[in-house]
This record gives structure tokens, sequence and C-alpha cells, in this order.
């Protein structure tokens, strides 16, 4: 087997408190307005335990049948400070496709907060890390930027 790796971080301000961003990630309503699925995608199952040791699942469907699966468990959870998840990614028939180490970072600014996340990934399907690595920062920025619009 090869695995791959590809490390990243995206940093966000949001005109909000660090409790409220912090919360967006904590409350599983609030974070059904998020994270979702790509265009196409529909909801099978959403499952969160908010807590160190809890799990988080989310699977979703496409049209043609082929079904993500998103597990993570949390390892560092600081409130309105940090949130630190390992999580694993499988895709269309079981398939293992990536590893990840994710940590949330959030400090004031002037004006609101400033969240930085870094991601870890480990491919283990064959994905190349560069091609991988820049898929999974393209909708992993998405998720970011429609917290702006759920904290509005």
């Amino acid at each position: 087997m090869k695995v791959s790796h590809g490390t990243f971080s995206i940093e966000r301000t949001y005109d909000s408190s660090a409790g409220e961003v912090f919360q967006a990630w904590s409350d599983i309503e609030l974070k059904a307005r998020w994270f979702v699925g790509p265009e196409g995608w529909s909801l099978v199952n959403r499952e969160q335990d908010f807590r160190v040791g809890g799990q988080e699942i989310l699977r979703g469907r496409f049209a043609n049948g082929r079904e993500t699966l998103f597990t993570a468990r949390y390892h560092e959870i600081v409130e309105g400070e940090c949130i630190v998840y390992v999580y694993d990614m499988h895709l269309a028939g079981g398939v293992h496709h990536s590893t990840s180490l994710a940590t949330i970072e959030l400090s004031p600014t002037g004006r609101g907060t400033r969240l930085v996340f870094t991601e870890q990934v480990a491919f283990l399907d064959g994905t190349e890390g560069p091609a991988g690595t820049a898929s999974r920062e393209h909708g992993t920025a998405a998720h970011l930027d429609r917290i702006g619009g759920v904290l509005r």
C-alpha cells in the first residue's frame, strides 16, 4: 500500500465571539447547517457526541448511490479555544480513503474571532498527496466559509 501525506492550514476571521464560533462546532444542529457534503449529496445519518473521547459520524449518499462516511474521535476540547480530533473518510464500497489529525484554534481579534484550522492527512487509497491535499483543502475552505453564514 502506498500512503501519501499532506498538510494545510486555513485561517478565517468571523464577526462573532469565540464562544459563538465554538458553538458552531459543538452544537449538532448548528453544525448540520454548514458541515454537509457537496452538491448532489444527501444526509443518511448524523451523530455527534461532543466531548473528549466522543465520536462524530456523518454518512451521506450521492444520487448515483455512492456513499461517504466520516467518523471522528475528539481528543482535546477547550471551550472557546481549541478542538483537536482525528477522523477517517471512507468512500464507496467501504474504501478507507484517509485518516487525518485536525486542529481548530480560536483566538479573539479586535472585532471577532480568528480561526486557524490545520489538518495533517494520510491518504490510504493511492490518492496522490498534492492533488488530494488541494482537494481536501478546497472542501474544508468551503465548510469554513459556510460557518460565517450560519453565524450571521
